[in-house]
């Protein structure tokens, strides 16, 4: 019972990765200034803020967020068919 899926084109796969990266970077960016945040308001002694070059908490956190967001916009790439199908051009001889 397998089905004859289309394959993504490299365009779409680049997109999303590309995608991926910038959604993971939004929201470390959200998620560290939310910690941040409860740091500066509760004087708790969270290791995690913007400077993930200093720090390997928030570099970690980038990461896995980044990941993430690339291999769940890649599974959405390979699982939603394109919106055109690719149509075979005859030849004219």
């Amino acid at each position: 019972m397998t089905e004859n899926a289309i394959k993504p084109s490299p365009l779409r796969i680049a997109a999303a990765i590309i995608l991926g990266c910038v959604v993971g970077f939004i929201i470390f960016f959200i998620i560290a200034l939310g910690i941040g945040f409860v740091n500066d308001r509760m004087a708790m002694n969270i290791p995690v803020n913007l400077l993930f070059a200093e720090n390997i908490w928030s570099a970690v956190l980038l990461v896995v967020l980044m990941a993430a967001s690339i291999i769940y916009f890649c599974w959405k790439v390979w699982t939603t068919p394109p919106i055109e199908e690719e149509v075979a051009v005859a030849d004219k001889s």
